[in-house]
């Protein structure tokens, strides 16, 4: 809220300097305000009383803006990087996968590992959960297990993300 907008019987006063002025009536505020050129500001609405500052409400609302524009730029964003497996994998193209794999979780992101299967494959279920652990346990020294291997559907999940 700025100046008229602001409807408190009295507010808890900042001066422009940032020197607290202590509590006076909001019309008391504003009128100090205007003599100083600038706006009466509500900072702290939820106070009591609530909290007005003596500034310039434009360069206010760049500041505001600046920071939240450089709160996201710093802020990183984790996706999640899926490697499909079949269950009849052979040694190298797990290896293959495994360095794939590393190479997502060394930039950040978490990996879902999922192990599909096809026809009579889902009967083998069980029998290929061994692949997966030893997918985790190639990449046990960079990664950790999110979420151990569950089944979903037509296919073994299992989620890694990198060693704190």
């Amino acid at each position: 809220m700025v100046n008229e907008q602001i409807r408190d019987k009295e507010v808890r006063l900042i001066g422009a300097n940032g020197e607290q002025l202590g509590i006076v009536s909001a019309k008391e505020a504003q009128r100090i305000a205007r003599e100083a050129e600038l706006d009466l500001v509500k900072v702290a609405p939820m106070a009591k009383p609530p909290v007005c500052k003596i500034i310039d409400y434009g360069k206010y609302r760049y500041e505001q803006a600046r920071k939240e524009k450089e709160a996201r730029k710093k802020q990183k964003v984790i996706e999640i990087k899926e490697v499909r497996l079949s269950p009849n994998i052979e040694e190298n193209d797990l290896k293959t996968k495994v360095s794939a794999a590393r190479k997502f979780i060394q930039k950040g992101n978490k990996v879902k590992i999922t192990l599909r299967f096809r026809g009579r494959e889902m009967s083998h279920m069980n029998n290929s959960r061994h692949i997966l652990e030893d997918f985790a346990e190639q990449l046990s020294d960079i990664a950790v297990v999110d979420k151990p291997s569950k089944v979903e559907g037509r296919s073994l999940v299992m989620f890694l993300s990198e060693k704190r």
